[in-house]
């Protein structure tokens, strides 16, 4: 079948061409940074909040160049609890999600990990003393081992799937503005979770202290 038959049957079918998925590499291990171990080791329920974090970065693409997206999530209600965008990959990206989340948030009574990969920016000397005057327990997946931090992936892949891929953005500043919005006012307290027995994060959480302060 010839190249315009193609087209023309894909137009009468309503279908397009996917373009090529630009990629961009945002985990860049140093071998002289220090590592520490898996804490975590896939334990991805945890039964209060604040008692284990996730974070991991991601890139838009837009007309202006690379825009960087650095969350953290809170493992109990699958939260976002902290994110941070910027046009560089250095450690202030991470540090900025990092500072957000506990701008709002403390360790639970029993300590707080906090996990990511084994990306140079986790593992720079401003992160880990940071992490270490925060009281928070570092945790790192293993040697290109994704499946250590599967709920950060997923959460990604859901803001690909359903808003990333379906815009062509002008700037970084829009893109910054819609990402945030979809963050804030969609996936953390509307979009439902089958994990969560399909409530959002923000309601999940709402039970949960409710249910605590009638124990009290």
């Amino acid at each position: 079948m010839g190249r315009h038959r193609i087209a023309r049957l894909m137009r009468e079918l309503g279908l397009r061409a996917c373009s090529p998925v630009r990629c961009r590499v945002t985990t860049v291990n140093d071998p002289s940074l220090p590592v520490v171990e898996n804490h975590l080791a896939r334990q991805f329920t945890v039964p209060q909040p604040d008692q284990a974090w996730v974070g991991d970065i991601t890139y838009i693409w837009t007309e202006q160049g690379w825009l960087y997206l650095a969350v953290v999530i809170d493992l109990f209600s699958r939260r976002v609890v902290g994110w941070s965008m910027a046009d560089h990959l250095r450690t202030s990206l991470v540090l900025g999600a990092l500072q957000a989340a506990l701008g709002h948030r403390l360790p639970s009574d029993v300590g707080l990990i906090f996990h990511s990969d084994r990306g140079c920016q986790y593992a720079s000397g401003d992160y880990r003393s940071y992490l270490e005057r925060s009281g928070l327990t570092s945790s790192m997946s293993r040697r290109a081992n994704c499946l250590d931090n599967a709920v950060a992936e997923s959460f990604f892949s859901t803001l690909k799937r359903e808003l990333v891929h379906r815009k062509e953005w002008e700037s970084r500043a829009t893109a910054h503005t819609t990402i945030a919005e979809w963050i804030e006012v969609f996936y953390n307290r509307q979009r439902l979770h089958s994990t969560l027995g399909y409530l959002s994060p923000v309601e999940f959480e709402k039970i949960h202290y409710a249910a605590q302060q009638q124990v009290a």
